[in-house]
């Protein structure tokens, strides 16, 4: 990758990261905005109720599987190349999404809607770090692009509401146009340029296909996990053929003259921790949004526009520490101490969340967590620091494609086995004749329990693995 991207002027820098930053409040947008309106979509296209979550699945399985190649393939083709590419995907999968008439249809769409935000996802912090280079400039640039993605993720949930309501669910597929046509019309001017190494510096089609198949197969494993139950012969065998495949993508990195993914990256001790420490954060906190969601709906009978109103002090907390307070503590502390700090803060929100009544009043039993959540505006923009602090100029695009695939992992994984963990305990109370809302609470209480048992993890591996001197 050439030196032209360091050169950019300091205006076009600030550009640049606007159009990187609204790439990504598309993506995290869109991943929150479908369920608000799932309802109103099972309704008019006749879902099943096990089809339904393909709207979402889908959506997953192609991201995931998707960012680790797209991030390489960056490296090798250039990152603003596929960066446009990408957009230019999801905007026209947005369209057909918003058109579709029939669950076959809509599926599909958003299938390609995942195939182009991994595209575009995978090469952003690769463009990012490259673009910002000075510590302090870099640092102030991951919390405007850590408070896009934590504004994206509460917008998606009353937007959505607000849209359903207001015209239909077709148009929470609809607003992407105007975004993704802007985006790509912005981007085509001030993103920088620059040659990717070229296909033969890293074209392993079996690599390729070993990781790209495993990694949509272990997506589609651990998202299914809550249908057939963790120890069910369809996890297990899928289980062990997803870590088949993916263990042979290992074998034939370490042997190939030509990887798709230099296993040196891995010898960055910050690098491979800074992933290992994502993947428990945000099982946990992905977890969290959509448990007290539910709580808030099942439990405390919100509405689809009243939770996302209810949740938006969270993101507020998160988005303005991000934006505001966490560039300047990494410079002054340093990203281990702010991430420590904000693990903290996150392991308290769930032990408070551990004991949440049944008849619990918003003020004092709710919005107190959304105001410890805060800590995620210190997490993540250390998170993304730390994660591609170890990666050289031409393994950026895969450095951000590594760091984006286990933000998915770790999401779909906390999903799945903390929503099964809490529709067994909720089954378990009915069983024994507790209330609806008593077993619904108590099965929240176990996922809030084991969330807050990921985020100690996450702050031992810290402790452990992310050593005190700056990288």
């Amino acid at each position: 990758m050439t030196n032209t991207l360091r050169q950019t002027p300091s205006r076009s820098r600030g550009l640049a990261l606007t159009v990187l930053s609204t790439a990504m409040l598309m993506t995290i947008l869109d991943g929150s905005i479908v369920t608000v309106a799932m309802p109103a979509i099972q309704a008019e296209l006749g879902f099943t109720a096990a089809g339904l979550s393909w709207t979402v699945n889908a959506y997953l399985i192609a991201f995931g599987g998707l960012l680790l190649l797209a991030g390489r393939l960056g490296d090798l083709l250039g990152r603003k190349s596929m960066f446009l590419a990408g957009v230019g995907v999801f905007t026209a999968a947005s369209l057909l999404a918003g058109l579709a008439g029939d669950p076959g249809t809509l599926i599909a769409a958003r299938f390609l809607q995942g195939v182009g935000s991994a595209m575009s996802s995978a090469v952003v912090l690769g463009i990012l770090v490259t673009l910002f280079t000075e510590p302090g400039e870099r640092a102030k640039a991951i919390g405007v692009f850590s408070f896009t993605g934590a504004a994206g993720a509460s917008i998606g949930q009353v937007l959505g509401g607000v849209l359903t309501d207001a015209l239909s669910w077709h148009w929470i597929f609809f607003i992407n146009l105007p975004i993704g046509l802007a985006t790509m019309a912005l981007a085509a001017r001030v993103l920088p340029g620059g040659r990717g190494a070229g296909l033969a510096a890293g074209a392993d089609v079996l690599g390729a296909a070993l990781v790209t198949s495993g990694l949509m197969l272990g997506i589609y494993t651990v998202v299914k996990i809550e249908e057939y139950g963790a120890t069910a012969a369809h996890t297990l065998g899928f289980g062990a053929l997803s870590l088949a495949l993916l263990a042979g993508f290992v074998v034939r990195q370490a042997t190939t003259e030509t990887p798709l993914m230099p296993l040196r990256i891995f010898r960055s001790r910050v690098v491979t921790g800074a992933n290992v420490v994502q993947i428990l954060t945000l099982a946990a906190m992905f977890a969290f949004q959509i448990t007290i969601a539910l709580y808030l709906q099942k439990v405390l009978g919100y509405g689809a526009l009243d939770t996302g109103l209810a949740m938006l002090p969270a993101a507020v907390s998160i988005g303005g520490v991000a934006l505001f307070v966490s560039a300047r503590l990494n410079t002054r502390f340093g990203e281990r101490a702010v991430l420590l700090a904000g693990l903290a803060l996150l392991v308290a929100a769930m032990v408070l969340l551990v004991d949440i009544p049944v008849h619990a009043d918003y003020v004092t039993d709710v919005l107190p967590v959304m105001v410890l959540i805060a800590g995620g505006g210190l997490v993540l923009p250390a998170l993304t620091a730390l994660g591609m602090s170890g990666a050289k100029a031409d393994d950026a695009g895969l450095a951000s494609g590594l760091f984006n695939t286990t933000q998915q992992i770790g999401m779909a994984l906390g999903v799945a086995v903390l929503s099964t963990l809490a529709a067994a305990h909720t089954r378990d109370g009915l069983a024994a004749g507790a209330g609806e809302a008593v077993a619904l609470t108590d099965g929240y209480r176990v996922a809030f329990g084991v969330a807050a048992g990921l985020l100690v993890a996450a702050f031992a591996t810290t402790v452990a693995v992310l050593r005190p001197a700056r990288v």
